[in-house]
């Protein structure tokens, strides 16, 4: 799903395309949607391991996508709302696709929390520094998609030096 959404242009920095209009998603361009919005595809298509199925780096990156997109759900509300809720319906889902045990859905929950919170005392007001740090958090976002995809793709992959499976 990232290679996809890359080859077709969808991760450019958004700040490149054109500035913000009025409000935070009015003059968003749809790559930086298309970017945010690929973290939470990335666990409906690519994501098929369970939470409890996945390395401990898995789910360090994980729990960093779920402070990340905290993040994004508090800059959005900065600018669309308190109303909005479209950042934490992703993490709903997310959670909902992972199927963590307990003391996971407690860190992944805690790590949305914090992110939110932190993003929301350093910007309670839509404006450039709330859309600067949007921009950092889509890039990070980002980033951790396509790690988390680079090892989802190599899980999946067999590796070419083990032996084949004895017949019986």
């Amino acid at each position: 799903m990232t290679q996809w959404l890359a080859e077709r242009g969808a991760w450019r920095d958004w700040r490149r395309d054109k500035p913000f209009g009025a409000g935070f998603m009015g003059g968003m361009p749809r790559s930086a949607l298309l970017t945010l919005s690929a973290v939470a595809a990335l666990f409906g298509g690519l994501a098929t391991a369970a939470a409890q199925d996945r390395t401990p780096v898995q789910r360090q990156t994980l729990a960093d996508l779920a402070y990340a997109i905290g993040e994004s759900h508090a800059l959005r509300q900065a600018c669309e709302g308190d109303g909005d809720q479209y950042w934490r319906a992703r993490m709903i889902r997310l959670i909902e696709v992972e199927s963590p045990d307990q003391a996971f859905d407690r860190r992944l929950r805690g790590a949305f929390n914090t992110g939110f919170s932190s993003a929301r005392a350093a910007h309670p007001d839509c404006d450039e520094g709330a859309r600067s740090e949007a921009a950092r958090a889509a890039q990070r976002g980002r980033d951790l998609a396509q790690r988390l995809s680079q090892s989802a793709a190599q899980a999946a992959s067999p590796d070419p030096m083990a032996e084949p499976p004895a017949t019986r």
